[in-house]
């Protein structure tokens, strides 16, 4: 099956929100090597002006890898999970994502570039708190391989 290019314009609505917890925040600076103690110590996030743990910046790609996965999901795009590379993704910050949070995204559909027998998918996902705040923009693409 090819990628649908009638995605482009698509808007999947946010899911469930996401808690943003001060271990995910602790165990994701970790793994990213990230060495702030604003990640690990509410004492000195609070020094900083945050009101608890501060999440390192990539953090917000966990949040919006879950809205990414309804586009994949979704049957009518035509993408087979196994034929694709992650090809870039950017981060705009709104403001930092801290312990507490409730987030929610939605996710944009804004380009599907035929490439071949493949395709270059973009998609926005747009993070913003259970009351409207916006927190970031992802914008990620993804190469669909074409088969061989």
């Amino acid at each position: 099956m090819s990628i649908n290019t009638d995605l482009v314009g698509r808007i999947y609505p946010a899911g469930e929100p996401y808690q943003v917890g001060r271990e995910k925040i602790r165990e994701f600076a970790t793994a990213t090597k990230a060495t702030s103690p604003a990640h690990y110590d509410v004492a000195a996030a609070r020094a900083l002006g945050y009101s608890d743990v501060v999440a390192p910046p990539t953090f917000a790609i966990i949040i919006a890898q879950r809205a990414d996965a309804q586009l994949i999901a979704d049957p009518d795009s035509g993408i087979d999970f196994s034929r694709v590379v992650h090809a870039d993704q950017r981060f705009t910050h709104h403001r930092p994502i801290v312990a507490g949070d409730e987030l929610v995204t939605e996710l944009h559909v804004d380009q599907v570039r035929t490439m071949g027998a493949g395709a270059m998918i973009t998609s926005r996902a747009e993070i913003s708190t259970v009351d409207g705040v916006k927190v970031a923009t992802t914008v990620s693409s993804l190469l669909v391989r074409g088969e061989e």
